[in-house]
């Protein structure tokens, strides 16, 4: 049995996927338990390679009953804290970065520079378990009444940082809307006053506004069958570079580097005004990055990735 600890939410587990199919393809024949949230299960079914998901919505207490499992991989951080909780279990092996703090000496050093796709791969190749950085791809689920087609904006995050000004995403619904584009806006349900006053100020019918209405597997679906996806560095953007659905991702306080659509996919582009000097930033709203991104500036980003899309034989997609 081979037990993995990435206890996270949306855009982490899809940036697992190379890995987690990684162990799939080098175990075919052991059980691969996932230990991550349980309200990320129609996700992790379109991963695939996870034959259980053990709900544990953080790091502490794992529950964890069973023998000792021959592998643990720490696909959650560099430690200690997580390196410890997958030791409880007593692995014959445990996979992860060097970290003396947790008595763990193997494993490759943890690089804060390293894209986070790269970060997993990098750490099993080391342990002789190739990984293919490019299989992001998830499998399409049933559409199951999803409106196929649409243009998705996101204007939520649970960072505040990371949200876009709501008069902006008004302003984008509405010349996407007036360019034929069928605009939905989705977002938890705590998030639905803000699509609902992006709606109002775009002039969108009621019907547009889907946050607090979808669950997990239903925006998978919503996503997967999309015309284009607009939103800041969220699970969503995540999904969209999944399905090779077009996409323009804002960035604000971390760098697409770091977390934006991997090279080489040029149905997703990553906007970022991250070098400047924003040290002077007081840490309310919208990061100065965030904010220095205009409505031109995604419109501009919307016309290529959608030229991606109608001429794919340009570029590699």
């Amino acid at each position: 049995m081979i037990l993995v600890l990435r206890a996270l939410g949306v855009g982490d587990l899809v940036t697992a996927t190379p890995a987690l199919r990684a162990l799939r393809a080098a175990h075919p024949d052991e059980e691969v338990a996932l230990v991550a949230p349980g309200w990320l299960a129609p996700l992790v079914d379109l991963v695939g390679g996870v034959d259980r998901l053990i709900d544990t919505p953080g790091l502490g207490a794992l529950p964890w009953a069973g023998p000792p499992p021959r592998l643990a991989v720490n696909l959650h951080g560099r430690g200690p804290e997580s390196h410890r909780m997958l030791a409880r279990t007593r692995p014959g092996r445990l996979l992860a970065h060097a970290n003396p703090d947790a008595g763990h000496h193997d494993g490759p050093a943890w690089r804060a520079d390293e894209h986070e796709v790269d970060r997993w791969c990098r750490l099993l190749d080391r342990y002789g378990i190739p990984a293919d950085r490019t299989d992001l791809d998830l499998r399409r689920p049933v559409p199951d009444g999803a409106p196929a087609g649409v243009t998705v904006l996101h204007p939520g995050s649970k960072v505040p940082a990371k949200r876009w000004p709501p008069d902006r995403f008004a302003a984008l619904a509405r010349e996407l809307a007036a360019r034929g584009h069928r605009v939905v806006l989705t977002g938890s349900a705590d998030e639905r006053a803000t699509a609902e006053r992006v709606a109002s100020d775009a002039g969108l019918p009621a019907g547009a506004v889907l946050a607090g209405r979808t669950d997990l597997g239903g925006l998978a679906a919503l996503v997967a069958y999309a015309r284009l996806v607009v939103s800041g560095d969220t699970g969503v953007a995540h999904l969209a570079t999944g399905y090779r659905t077009a996409s323009v991702v804002l960035f604000g306080p971390v760098s697409p580097a770091l977390w934006g659509p991997p090279p080489g996919r040029p149905r997703h582009r990553a906007l970022w005004a991250g070098d400047g000097d924003w040290r002077r930033w007081d840490g309310v709203g919208s990061h100065p990055a965030m904010a220095a991104l205009g409505v031109e500036d995604v419109l501009a980003a919307v016309d290529e990735v959608e030229r991606a899309v109608r001429f794919p034989g340009a570029v590699a997609a």
